[in-house]
């Protein structure tokens, strides 16, 4: 125990952990009382306590715990605030407040109360444009700096809500071109801002910001990052005009590749989903045929990775076996194995709505299929002569 501090309820922690129980783990019980604790719970240092744990690593020749720093005062961070004019200042100023938020959850507490997250978030709005030109190198600096630091806040829910606007968000698009950092920070913040967004605010997103997550996509930041991306372009992407966005930005066949070489449970599911839903859009299901592999990569996913993957690869067949059935379609869904994968999600434990798709699709196109060894033998007398 480095800093002892006590909660509302009476027992000492260690500040450090019971403030990841509270603030970073959402947990909003005593670990040991079980008891509610407030909205804000109070940490009150445990100094007695402190100074035995001191004199104890005196007494014993252990290294001894330096006094922990107090907290920022909303008064020193003001001050910070208002130095911050120049370009220059701004950097000091950043830096300042990095080091103070790396402290520990009390400071970053105390400067979201204050509203430093705004103060970073106009920074970033400011200086975001500048950024995006290579002779403006402070400006791109102070815009990394503000972006690394609002990230390291851990915003809550009610904090992130008066960032979630249109301005913000295409700054955010703009800093994802400057460096491999800063596109790891924006993805995240986006991800985290867009699950609380207006829907008028998600269907009026610009098709560069498509265009930006399919290069992350392509890139390939981080498995973090990845999953952050597909899980953004899902959220977006229930809304039709916002698919078509996305499949002009050329997320299809990347959506594709990356499904070749996936191993990742989770990103599989997850790309599965973004396929299936790109696919509700002729210009999605046009995407996926012109691939050589967009068929076969999805039957191979059917009964391989989830009930969840298999119901969304489904899905993706049944688009296409619905508004895309032409003659030489039919006949390449037979030559890679997708009937023989369909007869097959009939005969094994899945879902309902995945068998009756596969049952629909068997049916609807019977006779192209009919003299197919694939076609499972208790569907062939439904079959029209």
């Amino acid at each position: 125990m480095k800093d002892p501090v006590t909660i509302s309820t009476g027992i000492t922690y260690d500040r450090d952990s019971i403030e990841k129980w509270i603030f970073t783990h959402k947990n909003k019980t005593c670990p040991l009382t079980k008891q509610n604790l407030l909205t804000n719970p109070e940490l009150t240092p445990n100094i007695i306590l402190r100074r035995l744990i001191q004199s104890w690593c005196t007494i014993h020749a252990v290294e001894r715990l330096p006094t922990p720093k107090p907290p920022v005062t909303e008064p020193q961070l003001q001050i910070l605030l208002n130095d911050a004019v120049s370009q220059k200042a701004q950097i000091k100023t950043l830096q300042k407040l990095k080091s103070i938020a790396s402290q520990n959850q009390t400071n970053k507490r105390i400067m979201e109360t204050f509203g430093v997250h705004e103060f970073l978030a106009s920074l970033i709005v400011e200086k975001s444009l500048e950024a995006s030109s290579a002779s403006l190198e402070d400006s791109r600096k102070v815009c990394n700096e503000a972006l690394s630091i609002l990230h390291s806040l851990q915003l809550s829910e009610s904090s992130l809500q008066t960032l979630n606007n249109g301005e913000f968000i295409d700054s955010l698009t703009h800093v994802m071109k400057s460096s491999y950092e800063s596109k790891a920070y924006s993805i995240m913040l986006l991800k985290s801002i867009l699950e609380l967004a207006d829907p008028s605010l998600s269907i009026n997103l610009k098709p560069n910001f498509f265009s930006e997550l399919a290069q992350t996509l392509i890139g390939q930041v981080s498995e973090k990052g990845t999953k952050a991306t597909l899980k953004i372009l899902i959220t977006t992407c229930r809304w039709g005009r916002n698919r078509i966005k996305a499949v002009e930005s050329g997320a299809v066949p990347i959506l594709i590749d990356l499904l070749l070489d996936c191993t990742d449970k989770q990103a599989c599911e997850m790309t599965i989903m973004l396929l299936d839903l790109l696919c509700q859009c002729a210009e999605g299901r046009a995407s996926l045929l012109q691939h050589g592999a967009g068929l076969a990569i999805i039957s191979k996913k059917i009964l391989r990775v989830s009930h969840v993957a298999s119901e969304r690869a489904v899905g993706v067949l049944y688009s296409i076996s619905r508004f895309c059935a032409s003659p030489g379609i039919l006949m390449e869904m037979l030559k890679i194995g997708v009937v023989a994968k369909l007869g097959l999600v009939l005969q094994v434990d899945c879902g309902g709505k995945t068998k009756e798709r596969a049952r629909e699709m068997l049916r609807s196109h019977a006779r192209a299929w009919r003299n197919s060894s694939c076609v499972p033998n208790n569907l062939i007398s439904s079959y029209p002569s």
